[in-house]
């Protein structure tokens, strides 16, 4: 997506603000630029604010645009397979980074285990930095994405910190979509 057209939102909406993942309120007619348009969310420069900003795709419609987002649950039947875990991981981006959080290295661990109704899935995450806020943004978008799921129960994503991400993380495909090659 192209990031040199600004245009205006159409109503007021929340977004949250990058890194910190604070929410504020942007009003109607406030002028915007997209960024980055991956995984169902948008990220947003907002000049007035001088800064980048996340957009939930459920309010997409407040800067003109519809969330397209890949629906990995609508062909399974059965318990979840841990392919399609992963799928729906990849679905998931980093607001300032065009590349999902599998391919940044962020994902340490999925597990899948049995549970009274589906499958519980269990995610150990990390992030590029600590102190980043959009950490429980992030962890909690994965969190929904999988407990849509068909066969999944329930699903936690917990934010680790050992081992230390590192760019050694980042898959090759990451790494072509980074320039690192």
């Amino acid at each position: 997506m192209s990031g040199d057209q600004s245009i205006r939102t159409s109503r007021e909406v929340q977004v949250l603000r990058i890194p910190s993942g604070e929410q504020i309120l942007l009003p109607a007619d406030t002028p915007v630029v997209i960024t980055q348009a991956l995984g169902g969310s948008f990220t947003l420069l907002v000049p007035a604010q001088a800064g980048l900003f996340r957009l939930s795709g459920d309010d997409a419609d407040a800067i003109g645009q519809t969330a397209a987002v890949r629906d990995t649950a609508s062909a399974m039947e059965g318990p979840v397979k841990e392919e399609a875990v992963w799928e729906t991981l990849k679905t998931c981006y980093d607001p300032e980074i065009p590349v999902n959080i599998v391919d940044l290295g962020l994902i340490y661990d999925c597990k899948i285990t049995p549970a009274e109704k589906g499958s519980m899935v269990t995610v150990k995450m990390t992030l590029t930095a600590p102190g980043c806020g959009m950490g429980p943004v992030l962890a909690r978008e994965a969190e929904e994405k999988i407990t849509a799921l068909s066969g999944v129960a329930s699903a936690s994503v917990e934010l680790v910190w050992d081992p230390p991400w590192s760019p050694d993380r980042i898959s090759a495909a990451g790494k072509e979509k980074l320039g690192m090659v």
